[in-house]
């Protein structure tokens, strides 16, 4: 029989058979929301060194949108 689940949905079961307090649920569900949202900022990060972007290039960004919104 074929496992369905990912490496990643495994584990995280694994950790559901500790009674841990909801306290510490929170703290874990943060440091993952946090590894993730440090993973999109590395990822945006070299994709503005890759294209070349600035502040100047945000600014023109906002402008068209301004222009676009009415």
């Amino acid at each position: 029989m074929e496992n369905s689940l990912n490496n990643t949905q495994l584990e995280i079961l694994k950790m559901f058979r500790y009674d841990l307090p909801q306290e510490q649920w929170d703290e874990i569900r943060e440091m993952i929301a946090k590894y993730f949202a440090d993973k999109v900022t590395k990822e945006v990060d070299a994709l503005w060194d890759e294209k070349g972007w600035s502040e100047e290039t945000m600014k023109e960004w906002s402008k068209e949108h301004m222009r676009s919104s009415k």
